[in-house]
């Protein structure tokens, strides 16, 4: 006699269940990355902000948090990373060739990077545009007056293109100045080779605050050309450490928006009834086990670097040196677009 089909379809669901409920393995590159202790961490040559290093070598930043964050998260401690400066012309070839295992560098997803280099988009940590820098003396106010102008950009990056696409869009003939190194484009524009400077608009206010001798005499114009929206990329081929990843940053967004800080995340570990604050923090469901990790991941993370509104208020909002206002960046039901899947 033949089982009936209600009965194979739940023995199904069973199974598939049960499968689901199964520990993950973590991956090759985690099993790397815990053979050594250590997450290494490609990151920007230094752009204040996201990535840059003092004058005793520690490195500080968004970009730079979500290492620290992912340490946390995987092995328990935010200083084991190791940071890899890379300009933009050598940052994905450091991703694919393995001396990498994240590329964490003001990087903008884009169909092209996604389908082409072999990598993986993991999750926007910044909402971002691009714009123009101007001299406060010259007197410009609408990026549509560069009509002929000199505007220095940096190659191998986005920026060069969405330069192209607007100034042929609007018929502009911008003249284009190229450089490799973002430390030339910077002292082109200071010298006054180029009439204006153009990047990510985050990229101008660190760089304004950063290596202009009077930061007051440099307008970033009002205009964003381009979406840009950056964050980590991982190798592709590995969707357990891919998860580890995107799964960190949309815990540290969770975080904000549940009420967990760097200051109460044990306290909340001990005391919350909240189901889902539990499942964040590891104290009510053991959520590691599903990316191969300890049950306090989060929480580590969490502890290390704050949540997500934190770590943008010390590295790049209104109260820091860069004093960008939190905007698209804000979370979802703030007035923002930050909006991350549930921890559960």
């Amino acid at each position: 006699m033949k089982p009936s089909p209600f009965k194979l379809l739940a023995a199904s669901l069973a199974v598939t269940a049960a499968v689901a409920a199964l520990p993950a393995h973590a991956g090759k590159t985690v099993d790397a990355i815990k053979a050594r202790g250590q997450v290494i961490c490609g990151v920007h040559t230094g752009l204040a902000g996201f990535s840059a290093a003092d004058s005793s070598g520690k490195w500080a930043g968004i970009d730079v948090d979500m290492c620290r964050a992912v340490a946390a998260a995987t092995l328990g401690d935010p200083e084991k990373v190791k940071y890899v400066p890379l300009t933009a012309q050598a940052r994905f070839t450091a991703l694919q060739s393995g001396e990498i295992d994240m590329l964490s560098r003001n990087t903008t997803f884009t169909l092209t990077r996604d389908a082409s280099l072999g990598l993986s988009q993991t999750a926007v940590v910044y909402y971002d545009g691009q714009g123009f820098m101007v001299p406060v003396k010259n007197k410009i106010k609408s990026a549509k007056q560069l009509k002929g102008q000199t505007v220095c950009v940096q190659s191998g990056t986005t920026t060069e293109k969405n330069l192209t696409d607007f100034s042929k869009a609007n018929g502009l003939n911008i003249k284009p100045v190229v450089f490799e190194k973002l430390d030339a484009v910077e002292g082109a524009y200071f010298s006054g080779r180029c009439v204006a400077y153009t990047t990510d608009a985050s990229g101008l206010a660190s760089v304004r605050n950063k290596s202009a001798k009077n930061p007051a005499d440099h307008l970033i114009l009002p205009e964003l050309i381009s979406k840009e929206p950056l964050g980590p990329l991982v190798r592709r081929g590995d969707d357990e450490w891919a998860a580890i990843v995107k799964w960190t940053i949309f815990g540290l967004l969770e975080a904000e928006e549940n009420g967990i800080t760097q200051a109460n995340v044990d306290e909340l570990k001990a005391s919350s009834k909240d189901p889902v604050v539990g499942r964040i923090l590891g104290s009510s469901e053991d959520t590691g086990k599903l990316l191969g990790l300890d049950k306090e991941w989060m929480a580590n993370a969490i502890k290390a670097t704050g949540n997500y509104g934190e770590i943008f208020e010390r590295n790049v909002g209104p109260k820091s040196a860069l004093q960008l206002p939190r905007g698209l960046n804000n979370l979802w039901n703030k007035g923002g677009i930050q909006y991350a899947p549930p921890i559960r």
